[in-house]
């Protein structure tokens, strides 16, 4: 499928299923080589990091806790810039070393507010890793530690990223055309 319509919009073919799962593999192995015997809790961000985070999860080898919160800030195709806390925190994290799993990372608006809840909590480290990276809509300054793609400041759907709830279930990733 190198076209698709959702609702309204139609999108092409961004990144395949294959550059997704090998680059996949490479952040799992520089994540496994860099925590290696820290205390690590991985937080996946919901709704879209649910399939990174499950393919990610089946190749890290360290020993590791796994957790997910919820927020959101999109509506339609653009980011809101209100963050909306819908699943909280529930476990400890004082002296852990956290990793932030994230679909996406463009203003960074919800990092901000993930690392600032982390803080408030002790976390002894935080290291954020995500799939796709919007460096032109960037507008803080937490580094982020693992990148899969760097992508240009496009609209993109599918392998969990959405548009109005439509597209998480495709295999690849598609940019918005018209």
């Amino acid at each position: 499928m190198n076209e698709i319509t959702l609702l309204d919009r139609e999108f092409s073919v961004y990144i395949t299923e294959d550059e997704i799962q090998s680059r996949i593999t490479a952040l799992a192995e520089k994540i496994n080589e860099d925590l290696k015997g820290q205390d690590i809790l991985f937080f996946g961000v919901l709704n879209g990091v649910f399939l990174f985070a499950a393919d990610i999860f089946r190749q890290i080898t360290i020993d590791c806790q796994v957790s997910f919160i919820k927020l959101a800030s999109y509506d339609g195709t653009s980011s809101t810039g209100k963050i909306k806390e819908l699943i909280g925190w529930n476990e400890d994290i004082t002296g852990k070393t956290v990793v932030v799993l994230e679909d996406i990372v463009d203003t960074g608006a919800t990092l901000e507010r993930v690392i600032g809840e982390l803080k408030l909590r002790k976390a002894a480290d935080i290291k954020i890793c995500t799939l796709l990276f919007k460096p032109e809509a960037y507008t803080r300054d937490i580094p982020i530690d693992y990148i899969g793609f760097e992508i240009p400041n496009n609209f993109v759907v599918g392998y969990g990223l959405d548009y109005d709830g439509y597209g998480r279930n495709l295999k690849a990733i598609y940019k918005l055309t018209k």
